[in-house]
């Protein structure tokens, strides 16, 4: 849920490794919030997937590349939580590791995003252009909330309008040898030059959010194959990893370095699991592409997905639990 509301999972497994890290949180409340995370991040790429609802077979397309990672992360959750919840078994290795890294005396920082610093320059400008103008700096607290709700609504209006932009630039520049070459690259090198690709992109973004919504549009145009993305967005999955264990050296107990690491295994282990064999592999993909038919035919389905997935189901959690 913390996830889908800041709309990263680096912001969010970086804070959780944090807190575990100062002593405020302890592992076993961590390892499973990690792994909602996995599965929260993939919402931004589903929101990506309407730039396309006015087309039908382009939204098929484009929301059967956004889901296949919705249905991954849930198929790895529910083989590994429970194995890991009885045997412990990724926790041990997540332990061995932090064993020996801080044998080695190995230490990192964190390296800056680009994109990120743009994002947050731009972003900061307009924070204070606005606190500037008398009208909002004089507000109450319940005006300065209404208006804070209307700058949302306007910023979500603005991520709709990105989407379109980036749907029609993707088709003018994407020529179709272009199209053409770009799958069979792919489908030449095989799976593992994409997850390579996912991971490089990833690491050097710092968000999978960011390369999975870029994949959406490409697919969505018919640019690269949802079964060539795939293994790109598993990718993705394993170098988004990478921003938490380097956040955990800013950090005195080595718990930080554990959980980290345990993020990491466990996204590996996922795609260690999952892509290999092809039956297996099928699976998210297949019931991506199911549920895609029935949501290009009823958009309102995509909708209510989205509410429900990340939403609706994490807070009747909470509240179950609490």
């Amino acid at each position: 849920l913390c996830t889908v509301l800041v709309q990263s999972s680096s912001v969010t497994t970086a804070t959780i490794v944090g807190l575990v890290g100062s002593g405020v949180l302890s592992l076993e409340y961590a390892i499973p919030m990690v792994m909602g995370a996995n599965i929260g991040t993939t919402v931004t790429n589903t929101l990506v997937s309407f730039g396309h609802v006015r087309r039908e077979q382009e939204f098929k397309r484009a929301f059967a590349a956004s889901t296949m990672h919705d249905f991954f992360n849930l198929l790895v959750v529910i083989i590994l939580f429970p194995l890991d919840l009885y045997t412990g078994f990724i926790t041990r290795m997540a332990e061995n590791g932090t064993d020996f890294v801080l044998a080695t005396g190995f230490t990192a920082t964190k390296p800056n995003s680009p994109i990120k610093a743009g994002i947050k320059w731009g972003s900061n400008n307009i924070l204070d252009g606005l606190s500037s103008i008398p009208f909002i700096s004089n507000l109450s607290e319940n005006s300065y909330r209404a208006y804070a709700v209307l700058l949302i609504i306007v910023a979500i209006a603005f991520i709709f309008l990105s989407l379109k932009n980036v749907v029609s630039n993707m088709k003018s520049l994407m020529l179709n040898q272009i199209e053409f070459g770009l799958d069979k690259a792919l489908a030449k090198g095989g799976g593992l030059l994409a997850i390579l690709i996912g991971i490089l992109i990833t690491f050097s973004v710092q968000s999978s959010s960011i390369t999975t919504s870029i994949l959406v549009p490409i697919v969505g145009s018919g640019i690269l194959s949802i079964e060539n993305a795939f293994p790109i967005t598993l990718g993705a999955n394993i170098g988004t990893t990478i921003t938490a264990v380097l956040a955990s050296f800013a950090v005195d107990d080595p718990a930080g370095l554990t959980i980290a690491l345990h993020h990491v295994f466990f996204n590996l282990i996922g795609v260690i699991i999952v892509y290999p064999v092809k039956a297996v592999r099928n699976i998210p993909v297949n019931l991506a592409k199911r549920l895609s038919v029935i949501t290009a035919k009823r958009r309102y389905i995509a909708i209510l997905y989205v509410l429900v997935t990340f939403l609706l189901l994490p807070l009747l959690g909470v509240v179950l639990f609490n």
